[in-house]
């Protein structure tokens, strides 16, 4: 018998395959903004015209532009962010850009609400042990277009790096999650193919992982098999013609089909937790992490899962193959990493990434049991 609890996150819409400027300009209607705080891509702003075409949309609405958020999304960056959209007074902010972007207006949302003005201040609103501090609900919400496909734009959760620790800290609230994300293939197009790819890959793992769970259910299912469908397709078809917008539409929605487990409740596994450890210590971009860890996981995981990977290779469309051969292939067709040494990775760290992933919400909830470091010291073998 299943059981479980779907909890409906605080996303009102998503809008796709319409253009974002006209889009956004919708959604502040609706919504009654008037002073938009936009924090966007650095790259779309200098080398492209999308930005100031969306400003230009937005007239008088648009308050302010910061477009200084690194990779990773590090606390010194949140916070000059939300001095900005402290002084700008801003009453909603659109995100334009990827992943760390997008996890940075959540986190902003987080500090406006709560009166944090330093990066130490960020210690009161993350969570320890997977569970969050009391603290006021945003009232400064967002909505997010975003630029690569990792799927974070639809979470109640903001990963943030604490530099002085090189940790990747979770951020959580019910009202971070974006009140509209707005999928607009044509602004992908910008975006580096290498990082689209790759955050695609990222979004592959979102559903097989979220496939290969114990916990699975059949709401989560539905939604990751297709989205893995559209992904396995759409993917190889973006590498192929970077300008087929199609191709790029199809990995969005397969993005947003990708996150439904989670959202549902379904834990990941091995591969986020250790990814998480490989991006925050080792600077490794988000996408790679999963291009260089998932096929060892479900090699690792097989002897306990073997009958959920077989709809994981189904849903690729190589039934009855191997789902880590498959999902190998795969990434090596898409021109991705596949292994630690290629993304500087050696043993001599991997005591250290074994100990970290232990402490991550995810490894512990690995559909094959991991009880200790030297577990997932066998993993990093596997892919080094």
């Amino acid at each position: 018998m299943h059981r479980g609890r779907v909890i409906f996150g605080a996303m009102d819409e998503v809008v796709f395959g319409r253009p974002a400027r006209e889009a956004i300009v919708e959604q502040l209607d609706r919504l009654g903004a008037q002073r938009a705080f936009l924090m966007v891509s650095g790259t779309l702003n200098r080398e492209t015209d999308e930005i100031e075409k969306i400003r230009n949309a937005l007239g008088s609405r648009c308050a302010a532009v910061f477009d200084k958020m690194p990779a990773h999304t590090p606390r010194a960056a949140v916070i000059s962010a939300t001095e900005q959209a402290r002084a700008a007074k801003a009453d909603l902010i659109v995100t334009v850009g990827g992943g760390s972007i997008t996890d940075g207006a959540k986190a902003v949302q987080l500090c406006l609400a709560n009166n944090v003005t330093t990066s130490d201040g960020i210690d009161a609103i993350r969570t320890r042990g997977g569970v969050s501090p009391e603290m006021k609900a945003p009232t400064v919400r967002q909505i997010s277009v975003p630029t690569t496909i990792a799927g974070g734009e639809f979470s109640a959760i903001a990963g943030v790096t604490n530099e002085a620790k090189r940790q990747k800290e979770m951020l959580r609230h019910p009202l971070v999650m974006p009140r509209a994300t707005i999928l607009d293939p044509e602004l992908s197009v910008h975006t580096p193919d290498w990082l689209f790819l790759s955050t695609g890959v990222r979004a592959v793992d979102h559903c097989v992982e979220g496939i290969c769970s114990r916990e699975a259910h059949p709401y989560g299912d539905a939604q990751a098999i297709k989205g893995l469908a559209m992904l396995a397709q759409g993917l190889p078809r973006v590498k192929a013609d970077p300008k087929d917008i199609d191709a790029r539409m199809d990995c969005q929605i397969g993005t947003w089909l990708s996150t439904g487990p989670l959202a549902a409740g379904v834990p990941m596994g091995a591969s986020h937790g250790i990814g998480y450890v490989l991006g925050a210590v080792h600077d490794v971009p988000h996408g790679h992490t999963s291009c260089v860890m998932l096929p060892a996981v479900m090699r690792w995981n097989k002897r306990d899962n073997a009958e959920r990977q077989a709809l994981v290779a189904s849903a690729m469309g190589h039934p009855g193959k191997d789902a880590g051969d498959v999902l190998d292939r795969f990434i090596r067709d898409l021109g991705m990493p596949r292994s630690l040494r290629e993304v500087h990775v050696g043993p001599k760290h991997f005591d250290h990434i074994a100990t970290q992933a232990m402490r991550t919400p995810w490894v512990p909830r690995n559909p094959r049991k991991i009880d200790s470091a030297s577990q997932v010291r066998e993993i990093l073998m596997m892919a080094a």
